[in-house]
């Protein structure tokens, strides 16, 4: 079976309303997310799909580096970030299959099954998650490498996620 690690939203300056609680999430378990991302280059393909935050000039580079210049979380951004031979997608909506090529991209890879990191879990993530299953394919959401703005609801998604979804839950 074919691989895709898919990461949601884990460029993020942090800079927003929910921002200060999505960075304490982000900070406990980007390690596990550094970990994910390293066990997976060379093996399986990376691929990042974005917030846009109303750029429309496509410059996924540009935009890295600017948000980690000008974000919170410019360190634990530099562990994660993508690198060459990584996919880098905007993205204008939720899901990052919504207005984006993700899904043809994965299907000239022949990606069967995603494994679904990055943030939040119980918005973005969730959103993702049920698009992908939509559209065939299988999803393992990494719990242990998604950031959370509430636990509670984190679990609720999760729950939602693995029980009607039909999504696989990993954690550590």
């Amino acid at each position: 079976m074919n691989d895709a690690l898919l990461l949601v939203d884990v460029i993020d300056d942090f800079r927003h309303e929910d921002g200060k609680a999505l960075l304490e999430s982000f900070r406990a378990r980007q390690p596990a997310l550094v970990q994910a991302i390293a066990g997976a280059r060379g093996r399986i393909p990376v691929v990042y799909a974005n917030d846009m935050r109303d750029r429309w000039d496509s410059d996924a580079p540009g935009y890295v580096a600017e948000v980690r210049a000008s974000g919170l979380a410019g360190e634990l951004l530099a562990e994660v970030g993508p690198q060459e031979g990584d996919v880098f997608v905007f993205k204008p909506r939720y899901s990052a299959f919504d207005s984006t090529p993700l899904e043809i991209l994965l299907e000239q890879l022949r990606i069967e099954r995603i494994l679904l990191a990055g943030n939040a879990t119980e918005m973005c993530v969730t959103q993702t998650a049920i698009a992908a299953r939509e559209l065939g394919f299988k999803v393992t959401v990494r719990a242990d490498c998604c950031a959370t703005l509430d636990p509670e609801l984190e679990d609720i998604a999760l729950h939602y996620l693995e029980r009607v979804v039909g999504a696989r839950i990993a954690r550590s």
